[in-house]
């Protein structure tokens, strides 16, 4: 669906912005919704793009899950799906943030926004470049400042997280996580099967390693009935707190990533709450788009 909307035109479109001005952002997994939520309560109106079968890991801090449950909540910002452009008008007026299914980003020549923030942290470019927007924002590896974007934000845990980069990229993905406890690769769980993920634990259980928290059913595509399931057992890495699970039922390749244990069995309000790299994100594109307005 592609919502058409009356702007002026793109040569009209100039910064400085207005808070009153659209933002677009890409994405809405736990660290874009940091981002989501900064802006929401800094003011901007916002509207967010997503696919129709999002995979977020740490479900109860993304506002993906609009997208499925209709609506979403993350620490007092809600996100409510829309199809039209009446749902979308009608969010904005009740102070929610629309989320429209657009994973190609088509609806954005049409809205013309002043600010188009990718923040699918895809690891490289779905798409987004420098003509989507007056000035155009990526979180991550995959883009270069000044050529796919204005300006890419460092996602990498360490020194320079969060830092503003105006010309070239950000780290490459290493595929290595940061150490949180102590515990790096060996804190997410990725499918070790092909099928449908049915889930035997939920976010913020405290589970043991070697601890069965989820099946995956893999049906004999040669049956026809496909009655022949076989189920393979996720099992728990390490000690910890459940931090993030991907929805049952959810489909599921080898090697998919589909969990992530914190080993710090305390921090129990953290599977709830927006966490410190999503924020600190968060802040670097605050700071990027009020360099911008009047």
């Amino acid at each position: 669906m592609r919502i058409t909307k009356n702007i002026k035109s793109k040569n009209e479109r100039k910064l400085p912005m207005k808070k009153s001005d659209l933002i677009i952002v890409r994405g809405a997994g736990d660290l874009a919704t940091g981002t989501i939520h900064r802006l929401k309560k800094s003011g901007f109106r916002l509207l967010v793009l997503e696919t129709d079968h999002p995979a977020a890991i740490r479900r109860q801090v993304a506002l993906s899950e609009a997208v499925y449950s209709k609506s979403a909540c993350v620490e007092g910002v809600e996100a409510v799906r829309v199809e039209d452009e009446k749902q979308m008008l009608d969010a904005w007026k009740n102070e929610k943030v629309p989320v429209l299914v657009d994973p190609k980003g088509e609806s954005i020549a049409s809205m013309q926004p002043k600010v188009v923030v990718d923040a699918i942290l895809a690891k490289h470019n779905l798409g987004t470049n420098k003509n989507m927007a007056p000035l155009t924002i990526a979180l991550g590896p995959g883009f270069t400042a000044g050529v796919d974007v204005d300006v890419v934000i460092e996602t990498k845990r360490g020194h320079n997280l969060g830092r503003v980069i105006r010309e070239g990229s950000a780290y490459p993905n290493t595929g290595i996580p940061g150490i949180i406890g102590g515990y790096g690769a060996e804190r997410v769980i990725h499918a070790p099967a092909e099928g449908l993920l049915k889930n035997k634990s939920k976010i913020g259980d405290i589970v043991e390693k070697g601890q069965v928290i989820a099946v995956i059913e893999e049906s004999d595509k040669e049956n026809e009935n496909f009655t022949d399931i076989k189920k393979t057992e996720v099992t728990a890495t390490i000690d910890g707190l459940l931090r993030g699970l991907i929805r049952d039922n959810y489909p599921v390749t080898k090697g998919f990533k589909i969990a992530d244990i914190d080993p710090r069995k305390e921090e129990l309000a953290n599977c709830f709450t927006i966490s410190d790299k999503a924020r600190c994100i968060a802040g670097s594109v605050l700071e990027v788009i009020c360099e911008a307005l009047e």
